[in-house]
C-alpha cells in the first residue's frame, strides 16, 4: 500500500480529521480510505485546515496560489514530502515549512540539522 495511505491512517488512528485530493487517484483512493474525506480540489482541502502534507508531485500542486492556501489555512503549516516549493519563498509567504528530508526550512545550519517542533492548534 503506498506511503499515503499510511501517513493518513497513522492520522485517523490519534483522532485527526483527514481531508485528501489527489487530482488523478480519487476514484481508486476513496474506497481504500473510508475515514478520509476526499475534496474536490486542492482549494477546498486547505480551508480551515490546520496541517497540510504534500505527498504526490502533480503538476497542478506547482501552480497553486499560495498565498490563497495560507489565508484559507487555521495555521499555514506545510510539509513537502516531494520537495516541490522553494523553502525561502514558502518563508517570506509566512509558511511553517518543512521540506522533508531537507532538514530545517530546508537547510543545514554549520552541517547540522536543526529541529524544531511544530505544534497544531486542534
Amino acid at each position: 500500500m503506498p506511503r499515503r495511505f499510511d501517513i493518513a491512517n497513522s492520522l485517523l488512528a490519534q483522532g485527526a480529521h483527514v481531508r485528501a485530493y489527489d487530482p488523478v487517484a480519487m476514484e481508486v483512493a476513496a474506497p481504500l480510505m473510508p475515514g478520509v474525506e476526499m475534496v474536490t480540489d486542492a482549494y477546498a482541502l486547505t480551508m480551515d485546515c490546520d496541517a497540510l502534507i504534500v505527498v504526490t508531485e502533480w503538476n497542478e500542486f506547482k501552480q497553486l496560489d499560495l498565498e490563497q492556501i495560507r489565508d484559507s489555512m487555521r495555521q499555514p503549516v506545510l510539509f513537502d514530502g516531494r520537495n516541490m516549493y522553494d523553502p525561502d519563498k514558502m518563508l517570506k509567504l509566512g509558511f511553517h515549512y518543512r521540506g522533508l528530508g531537507r532538514g530545517y526550512n530546508g537547510s543545514a545550519q554549520n552541517g547540522k540539522v536543526a529541529h524544531e517542533t511544530i505544534t497544531i492548534q486542534a
